[in-house]
């Protein structure tokens, strides 16, 4: 019996070396903070309820990384959104004591933190930037609402558009129209990245997902279909070959079995049901990354 008791006295104590031994060397902990950057049509806590980044801040977290959520109107232009994200990005470097950060944006958070980065000085101040589903070169599911929508209703469901966010979303002075037109082909290709260049010496990665043939979010079945007809595999949104930026990392689908990942999932919405893929532990790996690439 005192051997038990010895054994068991002794495996109780060592439990908290353990703890703190799995602990010593965090997977996350990057040189720079990270900073988050939502995409368009949401803030960073939708309605003021529903985290943007579901589960994302606090897996990060756990595993020693040092995270910052930004938020920016959910309909405006990409450069009054790039004004107010830099903005908060300064602020950040304030608190944070740090020099640069490390920045991951989603669908137009991957435009509107270009944006900042080459017209706005931030440029100096980014550790690296990743890109997740970024319409780089504009999305087909735009250009289609915009060719069945007829010109002189454009500024009608733009205005009526402005509403909703304004006092459902909470927006100040948003601009939905003008959000619309930025992400669409002709804009992205012959406007944005002409005048948005990539900033020599900056690493830029970029990785997108996609729908194989059935879209967990539901919403986004129909805009899969039109995407696929005109620009071949996308995420519900935004085309593969929209969202590759600098050194392109790949494509997430999920496991076999599951229907694919589409734009929402890959940001573990909605609230955190993405049946065949681990979206925590796909930022956990994404981080971990550019910890080990010295960010």
């Amino acid at each position: 019996m005192k051997k038990i008791i010895v054994a068991l006295t002794s495996l109780l104590l060592s439990i908290p070396v353990i703890a703190f031994a799995s602990g010593s060397s965090p997977k996350c902990n990057t040189k720079y903070p990270i900073v988050l950057a939502h995409g368009m049509g949401a803030q960073a806590k939708i309605v003021n309820i529903v985290d943007y980044w579901w589960g994302i801040e606090d897996a990060l977290e756990d595993e020693g990384a040092d995270v910052y959520i930004t938020s920016v109107n959910g309909m405006d232009s990409t450069e009054n959104k790039a004004a107010s994200f830099k903005k908060q990005f300064l602020q950040i470097l304030a608190v944070t004591g740090k020099s640069k950060a490390n920045i991951i944006g989603h669908s137009h958070g991957t435009l509107y933190t270009r944006y900042a980065i080459s017209n706005l000085g931030l440029a100096s101040k980014v550790a690296s930037y990743t890109s997740l589903s970024g319409p780089h070169r504009g999305s087909s599911v735009a250009d289609f609402i915009f060719k069945i929508v007829p010109n002189q209703g454009w500024s009608l469901v733009g205005d009526a558009l402005d509403i909703v966010y304004t006092f459902v979303f909470g927006d100040k002075n948003p601009n939905s129209l003008q959000n619309g037109i930025q992400v669409t082909r002709p804009y992205m290709n012959n406007v944005f990245n002409p005048n948005c260049p990539n900033v020599s010496g900056l690493y830029y990665q970029s990785t997108t997902s996609k729908i194989k043939f059935f879209s967990n979010s539901l919403v986004l079945g129909v805009p899969w279909l039109i995407a696929l007809y005109y620009e071949g595999d996308n995420d519900g949104l935004v085309a593969v070959n929209s969202a590759k930026w600098g050194t392109f990392r790949g494509v997430i689908s999920g496991a076999v079995w599951c229907g694919g990942v589409d734009h929402l999932n890959i940001v573990n919405q909605f609230f955190g049901i993405t049946p065949g893929f681990d979206a925590p532990g796909f930022y956990v790996n994404l981080v971990s990354d550019l910890k080990a690439k010295g960010y």
